[in-house]
């Protein structure tokens, strides 16, 4: 059995979190005045701060390494390759986006176009972002992580 290389995970998630981060800021374009008018209608605000930025980069980081990380784990048994990527990334987005999707819907915050559109578009960010980081990661070639 192949043992997971960390170094190339590590690479792979840094450019996979690159990738989910990167795309969270352009697409936030299109929804952030409709979710900033939902959070208003509660009389609930959103400001971005230093740290609130740097948190999302550091979640963009984990989703990334965890994106990776299972990716390499699956190669052996779904073999290398977009497949796989994809499986992984349908996976994770069914057990952490979709959740997250339905507990804001379940707390009545934001509309259900702005809901659907953060779901598809993170189903979207994490397949990118699996096929990139999945394409960056490499077996050890000695056998050892």
């Amino acid at each position: 059995m192949t043992q997971i290389n960390m170094q190339r995970v590590a690479l792979g998630a840094l450019a996979a979190g690159a990738v989910i981060f990167v795309a969270e800021r352009i697409l936030s374009q299109f929804y952030m005045g409709p979710m900033q008018a939902s959070l208003e209608a509660h009389n609930l605000s959103m400001d971005v701060t230093v740290s609130g930025f740097v948190l999302a980069a550091l979640v963009s980081l984990l989703v990334g390494f965890a994106l990776v990380w299972f990716y390499a784990a699956v190669r052996s048994r779904f073999g290398p390759g977009p497949k796989a990527a994809a499986l992984v990334s349908v996976v994770l987005w069914l057990g952490g986006y979709v959740p997250s999707v339905l507990g804001y819907k379940m707390m009545g915050l934001f509309t259900d176009w702005l809901l659907v559109f953060w779901a598809l578009t993170g189903l979207a960010e994490v397949i990118v972002a699996t096929m990139v980081g999945g394409w960056l990661y490499r077996e050890s070639e000695s056998g050892a992580a």
